[in-house]
């Protein structure tokens, strides 16, 4: 896991040379950094309405970079992204452009935790990296050698391994008979057309088809600051969600 504070990992890069078919070569160009009345009010929209003195310290510095393959990478995008039953607080990093995003959980202590992945097509939600910091790094690693990246390996084939042949759902039979306290206690909340999607302590890689059953967006539970959610089996829906 990398344990570089995400400063130390842009700083890390700011003189690196990337090149891509697209692009040609290129060098990351950073965006100012915000004051600190700038910064207190994007904390407001948190639940504690503080930020972690990491972030506060990234964002002084730069509030994201320019990074032609994605346009650019923000950390002050709090509150952009609109899935609040899966994320209900968090930071939208970028999207490509296949409209897939990819966004920094924030849990309900204020905390900014992993990195997701949410694909629309087909509708899958991953673990991207273990945090803000190694995002950055796997940006990096995008940069130099798109096709060995964990970037790359997520959004052209763990998504649609996720979504073919293992959907990453539990059935609420398994997970009220489990001894896991935590997800036996969840499920047995849960009305019986649901089901359960568990990435706790989760590797990168891992994740769920979250528009399995067509899921109305409405009905999606989460169990608190965990990254541990039950969904309901619906069918017919997800169209409407992408097509509103």
């Amino acid at each position: 896991m990398n344990t570089m504070t995400a400063l130390a990992q842009l700083q890390s890069i700011l003189n690196e040379t990337y090149s891509s078919e697209e692009n040609g070569e290129f060098k990351i160009e950073l965006k100012e950094g915000l004051s600190d009345d700038e910064i207190h009010l994007l904390a407001q929209q948190l639940p504690t309405r503080q930020l972690p003195a990491e972030i506060h310290e990234l964002l002084r510095f730069s509030s994201g970079f320019k990074f032609p393959p994605f346009k650019e990478i923000t950390f002050d995008g709090i509150s952009l992204f609109d899935m609040e039953e899966f994320f209900p607080y968090s930071v939208k990093l970028t999207t490509d452009i296949f409209t897939n995003v990819w966004i920094v959980d924030v849990d309900l202590q204020g905390n900014w935790g992993n990195v997701f992945f949410i694909s629309h097509d087909p509708a899958v939600i991953v673990k991207h990296s273990e945090n803000l910091s190694q995002f950055i790094q796997h940006i990096h690693e995008f940069g130099k050698d798109k096709k060995l990246s964990n970037l790359d390996k997520i959004r052209e084939k763990t998504v649609f391994d996720i979504w073919e042949q293992k959907d990453g759902l539990i059935s609420l039979e398994h997970a009220r008979q489990s001894d896991d306290l935590v997800l036996k206690e969840f499920a047995s909340r849960l009305e019986n057309n649901y089901v359960i999607a568990d990435l706790r302590n989760k590797p990168n890689k891992s994740g769920f088809a979250w528009g399995k059953f067509g899921p109305s967006i409405q009905k999606t539970i989460r169990n608190g600051s965990n990254t541990l959610w039950g969904i309901e089996r619906r069918k017919g829906i997800l169209s409407k969600i992408f097509n509103r």
